[in-house]
């Protein structure tokens, strides 16, 4: 794989739209006409190009005439042409991954849809049942148990943890900037990572866990070298652009896919700082940071049990 298409796919294999469904082709990572799988539980994408080189020639088209379409993966079939599925993907894509790009990836063997579970979420300082709801992880009105928010975690122990839990995700986020903090910004970094710790599965463990931490642009140099090396993995920045203006931002540390993907340019540190100083003169954005970081959480469906496909209803 040439240079400029092995970048491409690194950036493009976990990028999701609003919809729910990956932003570029399963196979390619490329396509600009999509076929889009119509089975409610599949998140999957093919282009016209890979479909006629694979399948067929002229599929495509055959495809695009039909009033309801479920793709080549989720047929009970081997394999139709010449794609098929492969036992072993994730493993030889979790290998690829980790020999090219920048830091390994944590990858987990994705979850039958008849044995997923509703997420069981961890939320510290900053509350995403709005977020998680709107993407039909959560249901309105949901059961007390699937999602913890706790605003201060001074006293909590590893005790607590193992009684509320277990859980599947672990969110946390220092304050907006403009609104009141009640501790230092490092604070928020040292105690995500603390209750962190209590909530991982036991080493070894299959269970799919994923976790993020977001910070407003509140923390200092020294604060953001400290989470680097404790959550061990860099951060991105996910920006709010509005033509070519760059109204919000947030960095984000996490071991979702979906982080790496190309929303995630970063930003020079001289870029955030300006943008913080200016946000600091304004009134706080009725868009919180939760919002920026929403889309991150859709790959989370190839692993819990969703309560609706109406993705775009609420956003």
């Amino acid at each position: 794989m040439c240079a400029p298409c092995k970048d491409k796919f690194l950036e493009c294999l976990f990028l999701y739209d609003d919809d729910g469904y990956q932003s570029y082709c399963s196979i390619c990572c490329a396509g600009e006409t999509l076929l889009i799988c119509e089975n409610p539980d599949c998140t999957r994408c093919y282009c016209f190009e890979c479909v006629d080189t694979l399948v067929g020639p002229g599929t495509s088209g055959k495809v695009h005439a039909m009033s309801y379409w479920v793709c080549f993966l989720c047929l009970p079939f081997p394999r139709s042409g010449l794609l098929q599925r492969r036992r072993k993907w994730r493993t030889w894509l979790k290998a690829f991954y980790d020999r090219e790009a920048e830091n390994p990836l944590e990858m987990y063997k994705t979850v039958p849809v008849w044995k997923r579970e509703p997420i069981r979420v961890l939320s510290l300082f900053g509350d995403i049942k709005k977020e998680l709801t709107s993407l039909g992880f959560l249901e309105d009105g949901s059961k007390p148990g699937r999602l913890k928010h706790l605003d201060d975690v001074t006293n909590v122990v590893r005790r607590d943890i193992d009684e509320w839990g277990p859980f599947d995700l672990t969110y946390g986020s220092t304050p907006a900037l403009g609104h009141t903090c009640d501790h230092p910004p490092g604070w928020y970094v040292y105690q995500f990572h603390r209750i962190l710790q209590y909530a991982r599965p036991l080493p070894g463990s299959p269970q799919p866990f994923f976790w993020m931490f977001v910070d407003n642009l509140v923390l200092t140099e020294e604060d953001l070298d400290v989470a680097t090396r404790f959550l061990e993995t860099d951060p991105v920045t996910i920006q709010d652009v509005r033509g070519r203006t760059v109204q919000n931002a947030v960095r984000v540390w996490s071991n979702i896919p979906a982080v790496k993907s190309r929303h995630s340019a970063l930003v020079s540190q001289e870029e955030l700082s300006l943008l913080a100083q200016d946000r600091q003169r304004v009134k706080p954005l009725a868009q919180g940071p939760a919002t920026l970081v929403k889309n991150c959480f859709l790959p989370l469906r190839e692993y819990f049990k969703y309560f609706s496909t109406e993705l775009t209803s609420s956003l």
